[in-house]
């Protein structure tokens, strides 16, 4: 996400000093003996361990199915800020700003009204090729169990970080992905960040967006100075929380609409200091609900290292609009967290109770330390308490880039709400990640009393060894079903002269600060990601062990963006990804930079899995 104060906040220690041989160094052979190591302080998971073999061929075994999204179509934007400039290394070549070769999305190629006004040498010249799409939200239509929307960043220029969002839309459950295209309205911001969405229960589906502005310095570091001098558009504000609806039935990448026309505008900030990010939106279509149609958007409003957390709400309507939003109102946290409270994941349950996990961060442990808690709102989000009971306490985060890689940590949690009672009560489901061993593993716990209680936390990824699972997401079902998803590093990188090594392009991985072995790095472990699910029932029996829900392994050192600049070591795949569920089948969209015949370039691609529920 876009908060460089909010990075700095939760960026730990490093971690390949652990003393984990594995963590750094080339995997070591399988055997039944080494089945039983278990890399963290909570044991093994409650499904038991599963051998790298056997998790390897999950994939064709549960009759997943695969699709690169994002290759479907050519993209095309005219960026508010020209970019050309590109990273060190092999795998960046082709990742400048280049102008659009031809789109074939059938987009505005631009320019755009909010880019009127703009200071000279601003916007770019002309349309630009988009090249990379990392971080990702993904929806289901409850009207149409076959119509999907993803949404993720859309990267004209992954070196210096400069992106829309886009969106890739399905009618087929997935197979093919025909609409696509950056999402209109805010390109006279910098970027826009941030993916995530929501339909309505009429088929209207709501992308809250963050615009803001930055412009490059002399050595390409992003400045975000409020000065109108120097801004690429000073006539509009700053930074915003907004939307974009698209509207049931719209069927060209076009097809988007706004309040007033131009912008549908939640809450603008001008003044430097204060800097929103984290958002996050939720409609309740529950029919049971007194507050149905409500749409509830929370952020963050950072200042320093303080985070103020914030609630408004509008009220969906039939035809794709809404009534006005509320005033924001700023949201309780923990009296003994004095930095506040960031990372807001709304959720509504059937009777109307709207829940969001809040994480805290201790300063006196340099923000090593974590803690969540948990607030409602019984009154259709006017007013919000603090639940009495911590959901976990004195949390150990991964260090601020994962081990071996130089890609950041993303949020440390997620969140979910079941619909079907458990023992009288809607079931709150909670993840985290927990570097309590030295790697990072997955945790889980539950409420079935309203958040008043917590089970004790179990782990969910199911590898031998010392290997990271990262950045959970959770889901859960309509029929009660709940889902938690993660990047997986448990399979060593292809080996070379393989034809998975070829599709990875491992050769292409030559610039690597992070890492202490060879390069290329074949056959490292800790190194490269799949991605897994692991599937429960509503009282979190698990059902079955962890499945890989991508075909192949990936690098994700190739073409990844510098959130800071193109010379800083820190790169990104997002903070989060996509999951959501019906009844058959869960959906997930993620990021991959495998070459599967459609990515030549090994660009970050958002790869879509559909995986039958068991």
């Amino acid at each position: 996400m876009r908060s460089d104060a909010m990075v700095a906040m939760v960026l730990g220690a490093a971690a390949c000093s652990s003393g984990l041989v594995l963590a750094c160094g080339t995997a070591a052979p399988e055997t039944e003996a080494n089945l039983g190591q278990v890399s963290s302080a909570f044991g093994a998971p409650p499904q038991g361990l599963q051998s790298n073999t056997a998790y390897a061929a999950s994939y064709a075994a549960s009759n997943t199915s695969n699709v690169f999204a994002t290759t479907a179509k050519v993209s095309c934007f005219t960026p508010e800020v020209p970019a050309s400039f590109v990273a060190a290394g092999a795998s960046y070549v082709g990742t400048a700003q280049t102008p659009c070769p031809g789109a074939t999305t059938g987009e505005d190629l631009g320019p755009y009204p909010s880019q009127v006004g703009s200071n000279p040498g601003y916007p770019a010249s002309g349309p630009m090729l988009v090249n990379g799409h990392s971080e990702s939200d993904i929806q289901l239509d409850p009207t149409n169990g076959q119509h999907l929307i993803g949404s993720s960043k859309w990267f004209t220029n992954p070196s210096g970080y400069n992106h829309q969002l886009g969106f890739y839309e399905s009618f087929d459950g997935g197979k093919t992905w025909p609409v696509q295209g950056h999402i209109p309205g805010y390109e006279g911001w910098s970027d826009t960040t941030d993916p995530v969405g929501a339909f309505d229960r009429w088929g209207n589906y709501y992308n809250l967006v963050l615009p803001y502005e930055f412009y490059y310095n002399a050595d390409y570091s992003k400045s975000y100075s409020i000065n109108p001098k120097y801004e690429p558009n000073p006539t509009i504000s700053a930074e915003l929380i907004a939307v974009s609806v698209r509207k049931h039935g719209s069927t060209t990448a076009r097809d988007w609409s706004t309040a007033n026309g131009t912008t549908d505008i939640i809450a603008a900030y001008d003044s430097k200091g204060i800097e929103p990010d984290k958002q996050w939106i939720t409609i309740d279509n529950y029919a049971t609900s007194p507050f149905r149609d409500r749409i509830y958007t929370m952020w963050v409003a950072f200042t320093a290292t303080s985070a103020k957390p914030l609630v408004s709400y509008a009220t969906a309507l039939p035809d794709g609009t809404h009534t006005p939003w509320t005033a924001p109102n700023r949201l309780p946290w923990d009296a003994k967290s004095p930095t506040g409270a960031t990372y807001l994941l709304p959720h509504v349950t059937p009777d109307g109770t709207v829940w969001t996990t809040l994480s805290n961060f201790a300063p006196k442990q340099q923000y090593t330390y974590a803690k969540l808690s948990l607030i409602k709102s019984t009154d259709g989000g006017a007013t919000f308490s603090v639940l009495p009971t911590n959901i976990a306490e004195n949390i150990i985060q991964p260090p601020g880039n994962y081990t071996n890689t130089t890609f950041r940590e993303g949020i440390l949690n997620s969140f979910a709400t079941g619909s079907v009672k458990v023992n009288g009560h809607y079931p709150l489901y909670a993840a985290w990640e927990d570097y309590s061993a030295g790697i990072t593993n997955i945790l889980l716990t539950a409420s079935f009393d309203d958040g008043n209680t917590w089970s004790a936390p179990v782990r969910a990824n199911d590898n031998t060894g010392t290997t990271d699972a990262l950045q959970p997401v959770l889901a859960a079902g309509p029929d009660g079903r709940v889902s938690l998803a993660f990047y997986d590093r448990r399979l060593p990188c292809p080996a070379q002269g393989s034809a998975e090594a070829a599709g990875a392009a491992i050769s292409k991985d030559d610039v690597n600060p992070a890492w202490a072995g060879s390069l290329p790095p074949y056959g490292a472990a800790n190194y490269c990601l799949n991605m897994s699910v692991q599937f429960y029932d509503a009282n979190l029996t698990p059902r079955g062990r962890n499945v890989r829900i991508s075909k192949n392994t990936f690098d994700a050192q190739l073409s990844a963006p510098h959130p800071s600049s193109p010379t800083s070591s820190g790169t990104f795949i997002g903070d989060y990804f996509g999951n959501t569920m019906s009844t058959t089948t869960n959906y997930f969209t993620f990021v991959s930079t495998y070459n599967d015949g459609s990515n030549p370039r090994n660009l970050q691609q958002q790869l879509v899995a559909a995986v039958p529920i068991p």
